[in-house]
């Protein structure tokens, strides 16, 4: 399993628009093959800092979800909305086991 937690702190009248934008992102990568999950948090104490918990099978699977229009369409309407650059970082899985996702 290959997993990554981005984290996204946005500009504060971009929120919605952002909301809008990751939903219809993360629908879309539900669709695709290689994901197991693809959840969109958002934080109760800053509602402008958002968690993407993106769970692949296998790391060349994200470079398949990286080369789709949808992910190609949200990063480059999103990009503006950011208060800082977003920051992914990669874990391994423990548990559940894989046979599990």
């Amino acid at each position: 399993m290959h997993i990554v937690l981005v984290h996204i702190h946005v500009k504060p009248e971009f929120r919605e628009a952002f909301i809008r934008e990751t939903l219809e992102n993360a629908r879309n990568s539900l669709q695709e093959e290689g994901i197991a999950r693809f959840d969109f948090l958002q934080q109760k104490e800053d509602p402008n800092r958002f968690t993407l918990v993106e769970v692949y099978y296998a790391e060349s699977d994200q470079e398949k979800h990286r080369q789709t229009a949808h992910y190609q369409k949200w990063r480059e309407v999103v990009a503006d909305m950011m208060a800082e650059p977003r920051q992914g970082v990669r874990y391994s899985n423990i548990f559940p086991e894989e046979g599990a996702w």
